[in-house]
């Protein structure tokens, strides 16, 4: 390409020498010969200059050719995929999480079976035909549900600790590989792994956030019950009839 454009200018400024030549010494229309070749002037100079617009074209087809070339180059970055990718440790991380949800005893998530339950150990009131050792029997299943709450969302806190050091290494990959995306395609797939990050965290707040007031919502529920199981005992133990009334006794005749 260098040599083509310094040519170009040699070629040019040698067509006009010649035609300033060539017009000093003969006219125009003038023929003259060397030996037995007959040159014309003028179609010389025409020749030299088809020659010269010739060789210009043939740079600028170059030029586009090359232009073109870069083009699909810069393409060809931009289309570049990302050979990196955090979802898999995402996924692994959010399933830990799940799994101990799975994992939590006493009242069930699935709205189906709470609702049961919740019947049965949390009632309005009791029926008369309930017994005292039954009761008894439910509110220790209660307390224990409640401890299972409380247990469930403290391992789920120390997952949650567990988890931010892996999300901050994957952050840390993260970011670098953003800053080293040598196109379009690989930028844009950085930035989306990096939304999946934090749609990850989101979910594992909400996660955390459900187990914590679960535990609170089994507490708050047992202090219920266990008013309403009071209440039934001390009916219980003072009866439905006429309360005792005192009364003065005399002791020996008296």
């Amino acid at each position: 390409m260098k040599l083509q454009s310094s040519l170009k200018p040699r070629l040019a400024a040698l067509a006009v020498a010649s035609v300033l030549v060539l017009a000093s010494v003969q006219p125009a229309h003038a023929l003259f010969g060397v030996g037995d070749i007959v040159l014309d002037p003028s179609n010389l100079v025409q020749n030299t200059l088809t020659a010269v617009r010739t060789l210009e074209q043939i740079n600028n087809q170059v030029q586009q050719l090359q232009n073109e070339a870069q083009m699909l180059s810069n393409q060809a970055h931009n289309l570049a995929s990302l050979d990196f990718n955090v979802v898999n440790r995402l996924r692994a991380s959010l399933a830990r999480s799940e799994q101990l949800i799975a994992e939590a005893q006493g009242l069930a998530y699935d709205v189906q079976n709470l609702d049961s339950e919740f019947a049965r150990l949390y009632p309005d009131e009791y029926a008369a035909t309930v017994s005292g050792d039954q009761m008894y029997r439910d509110a220790r299943e209660r307390w224990g549900h409640t401890l299972d709450g409380l247990h469930t969302a403290m391992r789920m806190q120390a997952q949650v600790s567990r988890n931010l050091s892996e999300d901050e290494s994957a952050l840390t990959d993260l970011v670098g590989q953003s800053q080293s995306a040598t196109g379009a395609l690989q930028a844009m797939q950085a930035t989306n792994q990096l939304l999946a990050l934090q749609a990850k965290q989101s979910i594992q707040a909400q996660q955390l956030q459900l187990t914590q007031d679960r535990a609170a919502s089994l507490e708050l529920a047992r202090q219920a019950a266990a008013s309403e199981r009071a209440r039934e005992v001390r009916r219980r133990f003072l009866g439905e009839g006429t309360p005792y009334t005192p009364q003065s006794i005399q002791f020996y005749g008296n």
